[in-house]
């Protein structure tokens, strides 16, 4: 291979791909970039396996050709060349040459008739803009379980509604929902995206603009747009039934603002237990709305918070790092908080926008 591009366009290339090498020490070619060059593109692909990407960008392309460099050396490299010029790039012997004019660079390869193919995923298609997608998956990705004891939980769950998509996590500690409207869906029954490839799903289109065109099957999911195109595994399982959880029968609703709401949270956090323990107490005849947590090594602590409050009293206690990890989920200045007895889940959303649910369980102790 033998070609011309721009150091930008490459050294951001090599930045999107380089993260999903793989770390195989009985395939070490997965620790690589497989670069090919074809008509007027150089293509970088990666592949830990579960994850697979491929961003082409425009090249003068003299000889075509491939070769399979180390992804973390050739990030280290282009992170270092910072002149905005063309770059050399040539294939020899399985080398790779990079000529600039101030750098001359001999990397070596590795095999690359061993990297495995990124597979050209078949099956339904929909279309939706990148900042949805984002937007979805961000809302609730962080409430999946970090352990893929059960992955059908260690998972983003995506199904069509009426409306468009509806996202979900949970790791049976809290739950989160987001429904984004897309217009023209056919069903989707669900789609389960494993949790550990949905940060790189996030960090690759997280600044895209435009329309990303999604297919899936039973084992795979592909995402498209422009120059990108990402693949992923999907978990053969069933996602629980979550919408049974969700309590229907609210007997206390209160209306807080967010920001107090946030600060209250973080000075209970510096009183709370080792089971990060608040608890909450809602008086609507006497109109109190109450966090309170407790540590036997440092001391209490008790904040009052003005609200709408509304109903039965109640009480009771909760994970208070659940709580906080919703509010980069609502946008709006205030939210609700529902509750339909000690027991039972209690519900936040923001006010005035039923498109994010989120239900943490208390702590019964």
């Amino acid at each position: 291979m033998k070609l011309e591009c721009k150091v930008e366009e490459i050294k951001n290339a090599v930045s999107q791909v380089e993260r999903i090498t793989g770390k195989n020490l009985t395939l070490p070619v997965l620790n690589s970039i497989l670069l090919i060059a074809s008509n007027k593109s150089l293509k970088l692909r990666s592949t830990n396996l579960s994850l697979g990407v491929e961003v082409e960008i425009g090249a003068k392309v003299e000889k075509e050709g491939l070769v399979a460099i180390s992804g973390s050396v050739l990030s280290g490299v282009f992170s270092n060349i910072f002149q905005n010029e063309s770059i050399s790039l040539e294939g020899v012997d399985g080398n790779l040459l990079i000529k600039s004019k101030k750098n001359q660079i001999k990397l070596k390869g590795q095999p690359y008739e061993d990297f495995p193919t990124i597979p050209k995923v078949s099956g339904k298609i929909f279309e939706i803009e990148a900042k949805k997608l984002v937007e979805g998956i961000k809302a609730v990705y962080y409430s999946s379980a970090a352990s893929d004891i059960k992955p059908e939980i260690s998972s983003v769950f995506i199904y069509s509604n009426d409306d468009g998509l509806v996202f979900v996590s949970t790791d049976s500690f809290r739950l989160a929902e987001k429904k984004i409207k897309v217009k023209g869906l056919e069903e989707i029954l669900g789609i389960l995206i494993p949790f550990k490839n949905v940060g790189e799903i996030l960090r690759i289109f997280g600044e895209h603009a435009g329309v990303v065109k999604v297919c899936f099957n039973k084992n795979q999911i592909s995402f498209s747009s422009d120059n990108i195109y990402l693949t992923s595994r999907v978990i053969d399982g069933i996602f629980p039934d979550y919408r049974q959880i969700i309590p229907k029968d609210i007997k206390t609703t209160a209306t807080i603002l967010k920001q107090d709401l946030l600060n209250a949270l973080k000075l209970s956090n510096i009183f709370s237990d080792k089971f990060n323990q608040v608890n909450l107490t809602i008086n609507p005849k006497e109109k109190i709305f109450v966090l309170s947590s407790t540590n036997n090594d440092i001391g209490e602590n008790k904040t009052y918070l003005d609200g709408a409050v509304t109903g039965e009293n109640v009480e009771l206690g909760f994970n208070y790092k659940y709580f906080l990890d919703c509010f980069s989920s609502i946008s709006t200045d205030s939210l609700s908080i529902k509750l339909s007895g000690t027991s039972r889940p209690l519900v936040v959303s923001p006010v005035s926008d039923p498109s994010f649910t989120y239900l943490i369980m208390p702590i019964s102790r």
